[in-house]
C-alpha cells in the first residue's frame, strides 16, 4: 500500500529544507537583525535559562546551549517575532523537549 504521506521528507535535513521553502518567515532567523536581537536577549537574561535556571554555556548541540525562544509563538506574525518582550533565553534541552511539547499540544 502506498504511503498516505506522499512525498514526506525522509531526513531531518530534507524536512528543514521543505520548511524553509514553505514557511517564508524562517528566513528571518538568518538575518543580521535576528542575530543582534538574539545577542541582546541572551545578555539581558544573563545567559541563564529563564525556565530552569541552567547557565547557557554549552555549544550547539549541547543540552545547555542557548536558544532564544518566543514566549508566545509568532506563527509568522512579524510583530510577535521581532518583539524583544516576547523573547526569552532558554536551554536547548528545555526548548526541544518541554517547550515544543507544550506548543504541540496547543498551549503556551
Amino acid at each position: 500500500m502506498p504511503s498516505r504521506l506522499g512525498d514526506a521528507p525522509k531526513t531531518e535535513a530534507e524536512r528543514s529544507r521543505h520548511r524553509d521553502r514553505t514557511q517564508g518567515w524562517r528566513s528571518w532567523y538568518k538575518t543580521a537583525r535576528w542575530q543582534r536581537l538574539r545577542r541582546s536577549v541572551l545578555k539581558r537574561d544573563g545567559y541563564t535559562c529563564q525556565a530552569t535556571g541552567v547557565m547557557l554555556v554549552g555549544k550547539y548541540p549541547a543540552p545547555n546551549s542557548p536558544v532564544v525562544d518566543h514566549v508566545r509563538p509568532h506563527r509568522g506574525d512579524p510583530d510577535l517575532f521581532w518583539n524583544e518582550d516576547n523573547l526569552q533565553a532558554v536551554s536547548r534541552e528545555y526548548h526541544d523537549r518541554v517547550k515544543q511539547s507544550i506548543e504541540k499540544r496547543g498551549r503556551h
